[in-house]
């Protein structure tokens, strides 16, 4: 996994994936005692950064390959990415979802041409239902975050980040991006390692599936207890990448951890003050941002929102925050 693979997906993307921009709003910059820059990957195509890994993995596919097609596993943002990448290039889906997936992502991953298969995350193996599925059918199995080209695409965030952040005068800052399994964050970090030195990405987790915080600190992977139970579904996973952590370990400061309610608090200010929707697990970097500005160093922070599939329920919670 190096900045060549990632540079390589960057010209497979090019006029297919959104170069989503960099917001500042002053309101937020007071919460958070520095400049704050939003990277919006809610904006991106499927409403998620996820677009930008499908379609790096399923473009570098041979074309017999394709044909069998693909299958992949996913609460819901990766799910969407893949079904509508693989619907770009004609190429059939599957996707394993958790029964307990927000209804709105799994409507859309239907919507977008995926055959969808669900399953109980609290008594089945996603693994072991797409590995057997995968068998069964000759499907390629596009995985969440463990998977270089996977990986490839998600750190083209990274470049475009890079090359934002010299247009604002930003040289060094911490770089908050909200972290499941790690391919987001490995990604954008092994972007920044080589166009964009003096930023530092930092993971940043809902408390209680604090797994990748946990294995920084402890210097081995670390498993979440529980795999649901949180409003933040997109970045629930059981554990840290076999491949996402090594990087992470080497390139990345140690992680933040935010509430549930902070979390939903970050969604109203995204859509107050940005007039952006975010759902929570996309909203976990900003929360850190506005709550935790005692253990973020620098004049300037940027943050990822990396999702915006929320259900109008939730949505609606958030916006409760502001009252």
């Amino acid at each position: 996994m190096n900045i060549d693979m990632i540079r390589a997906a960057a010209q497979r993307l090019k006029g297919r994936a959104r170069r989503t921009p960099l917001l500042n709003s002053p309101f937020l910059d007071e919460v958070a005692g520095r400049r704050v820059w939003i990277k919006p990957e809610c904006l991106q195509h499927t409403g998620s950064f996820k677009f930008r890994g499908a379609w790096s993995a399923i473009s570098a596919l041979d074309r017999d390959v394709c044909a069998r097609g693909v299958i992949a596993f996913s609460s819901g943002n990766h799910a969407q990415g893949v079904a509508h990448a693989a619907t770009q290039h004609g190429v059939p889906s599957v996707i394993v979802m958790p029964s307990d997936a927000p209804i709105l992502k799994i409507d859309n991953t239907k919507a977008l041409g995926a055959e969808v298969v669900l399953y109980d995350r609290a008594t089945e193996s996603r693994e072991d239902i797409g590995a057997q599925l995968a068998k069964t059918r000759g499907l390629t199995l596009i995985r969440p975050y463990d998977e270089p080209l996977v990986i490839a695409g998600q750190g083209t965030t990274g470049l475009e980040i890079a090359t934002q952040a010299v247009e604002v005068g930003v040289e060094e800052a911490d770089v908050l991006v909200c972290c499941g399994g790690g391919g987001l964050t490995s990604g954008i970090a092994l972007a920044l390692e080589a166009e964009a030195p003096g930023l530092r990405v930092r993971p940043v987790e809902p408390e209680g599936f604090d797994d990748m915080t946990r294995s920084l600190r402890s210097g081995g992977i670390e498993r979440n207890n529980a795999t649901s139970g949180n409003i933040c579904d997109a970045i629930l996973t059981p554990q840290p990448g076999d491949i996402t952590f090594p990087i992470i370990k080497r390139l990345c400061g140690s992680g933040l951890t935010v509430t549930e309610d902070e979390a939903l608090r970050a969604v109203a200010q995204a859509f107050l003050r940005l007039k952006v929707v975010a759902e929570p697990g996309g909203a976990v970097a900003l929360a850190a941002a506005l709550c935790r500005q005692d253990q973020i160093e620098g004049e300037h922070v940027v943050v990822t929102i990396s999702g915006g599939n929320v259900d109008p329920n939730i949505f609606a919670r958030a916006l409760d925050t502001l009252k």
